[in-house]
């Protein structure tokens, strides 16, 4: 009912900046917080940067300054520009949306597929 769909990642030299971009789509009433987590191999998913309806953002401590997260209400979509890319950024990138549908009472987490993002040294 819900599907969300990254694009964007890809391999980069360190230093450089890659784009991700994700859309939610289906029977979605209202979309609260959207936002980028991350997994690199051996280690847990965590944190990269959300943004609330109202556009509060946070981010990690790792990626303040360098990464900037945005998202388009009317489209439903989140981007996450990245810029002074570390091999250390290396991971899988997934996007995430806490939402309400119209189907389903109450807000839910939903999870897109996830896109690689390789920053080689």
């Amino acid at each position: 009912q819900v599907q969300l769909v990254e694009s964007g990642g890809g391999v980069v030299q360190a230093g450089g900046s890659l784009r991700l971009f994700c859309e939610a789509s289906g029977s979605i009433f209202s979309i609260n917080r959207m936002g980028w987590y991350r997994q690199a191999p051996g280690k847990q998913r965590e944190l990269v940067a959300a943004i609330t309806s109202g556009g509060n953002t946070n981010y990690a401590d790792s990626v303040k300054g360098r990464f900037t997260i945005s998202r388009d209400k009317v489209k439903n979509t989140v981007n996450l520009q990245m810029n002074s890319l570390k091999p250390e950024d290396t991971a899988v990138y997934y996007c995430t949306a806490a939402l309400v549908t119209e189907l389903v009472p109450g807000e839910h987490n939903y999870w897109g597929q996830g896109t690689q993002v390789t920053v080689s040294s």
